[in-house]
């Protein structure tokens, strides 16, 4: 008896998607839940598992093709009754025996321990990046390799390339031409764009071309927040379980600022001005595949401790490729911050059909005068990308100077003036 593997429902505004990866080949045993085959659409990965326990019969969609909802995957052969159990059974007994000789007579290759030992997930991230199981030390139960500690192996190992990575932008992973030294060989590698990319490059040509986009600047005293972190900081964390970060105090800023100047938090539909009575507020996160932007949802009714722990969360996310279609819908504002990667000064792109988007710049110890005295003191620049169409240049400005007085006086945030 053989079951059709068929493409998910697709979101509304998702039309199709590509098949980005089988992770089992015809002729190969599946069990329940397992991952099959990964789809790419213009905003997320979704993971296609197996309905039920067999073998892979068919790949009736080969990757790089482009499916819609319900087209056929593949086909898996189904196990006969009660043969599941054993399999199970047997794996288990293989996993053991597996461990057992680890731990006597011999070292199992890495292809041994990466099909008896890792999961899916630790064999995906072990393919995307290039690395070898016994390469990782494991925390799991008998040295078993965990996600986690897979990715503890990556940040650690990309800690060293960290600074020189900083200027450059998020952009999806593209493989790289190895030049050949001193050869002076004019090489060019030609490579098809990702979903994502593809999509993002649509919708920045589409606010470019459809919305009156202007910027106005400002700067800010970071001072007075870097002093209210450093000495809440260990605090905030020992009670919330989460770190004080810059991102929320903006995120709270932001939310005032957008209460108080609703033109900024509206959108234009058609003739119609839709006006906003919440601040679903989008915060950039770049990813391997590309910059990505989830939404923080209501953020009027959040504590920054739940600010910081949803960042935290989707950043997680991003770097998995786990965000799912939800995290990236809707949004009122969107916040960009460059300065993670060492941009000083920027002028964001608006997210349409958004009207405004803040972006965050790198901090800065400068020269600047207080009280008609020179002082150093650590500064930000910060822009506001705006639609002209529905924001004035007045109403822009000040929306940007009330972020400003807010950041350089946090009390104001809690004291709501």
């Amino acid at each position: 008896m053989t079951l059709e593997i068929k493409v998910p429902e697709l979101p509304e505004s998702v039309a199709d998607a590509t098949v980005l990866a089988w992770h089992k080949q015809v002729g190969e045993p599946v069990n329940t839940g397992e991952l099959l085959v990964e789809l790419e659409t213009d905003k997320v990965v979704l993971e296609v598992p197996a309905p039920a326990a067999g073998v892979l019969a068919s790949q009736d969609a080969a990757v790089g093709d482009q499916v819609k909802a319900e087209a056929l995957l593949g086909t898996l052969k189904l196990q006969p009754q009660g043969a599941s159990a054993r399999s199970e059974v047997t794996t288990q007994s293989s996993v053991s025996h597996l461990q057992q000789t680890q731990s006597t007579d011999s070292e199992p290759t890495p292809a041994e321990q990466d099909s008896a030992v890792a999961s899916p997930s630790v064999r995906r991230l072990l393919r995307e990046h290039n690395l070898q199981l016994d390469e990782i030390k494991g925390s799991g139960k008998h040295g078993q390799v965990l996600k986690a500690d897979v990715m503890a192996y990556l940040e650690e190992r990309d800690k060293p390339a960290e600074s020189a990575r900083k200027a450059e932008p998020a952009t999806a992973a593209v493989p790289r031409v190895e030049l050949p030294a001193a050869s002076g060989a004019r090489i060019e590698q030609r490579v098809p764009m990702t979903r994502l990319r593809a999509r993002i490059a649509e919708r920045l040509l589409e606010a470019t071309q459809n919305t009156a986009m202007l910027t106005t600047f400002n700067e800010v005293n970071m001072q007075a927040l870097m002093d209210l972190r450093q000495q809440y900081r260990d605090l905030f964390e020992k009670t919330h379980n989460t770190r004080l970060g810059f991102m929320s105090l903006f995120v709270k800023a932001a939310t005032v600022a957008l209460q108080r100047f609703p033109e900024v938090n509206a959108s234009i539909d058609g003739n119609d001005i839709v006006y906003h009575g919440y601040c679903d507020i989008g915060i950039a996160v770049a990813s391997e595949r590309g910059l990505v932007v989830p939404m923080l949802r209501n953020t009027e009714r959040m504590s920054m401790a739940q600010v910081e722990a949803a960042i935290i969360d989707y950043a997680a996310k991003a770097k998995a490729g786990k965000l799912s279609i939800e995290d990236l819908q809707g949004g009122t504002f969107t916040i960009t911050n460059g300065g993670v990667f060492g941009s000083l000064l920027s002028t964001p792109i608006l997210n349409p059909p958004q009207s405004a988007i803040l972006g965050m710049h790198a901090i800065q110890k400068r020269a600047v005068v207080e009280n008609d005295e020179i002082v150093i003191r650590p500064m930000m620049y910060v822009a506001l990308s705006y639609d002209h169409r529905l924001i004035d240049g007045r109403g822009a400005v000040s929306f940007l100077k009330t972020i400003k007085e807010l950041i350089e006086d946090p009390a104001r945030i809690l004291l709501e003036i």
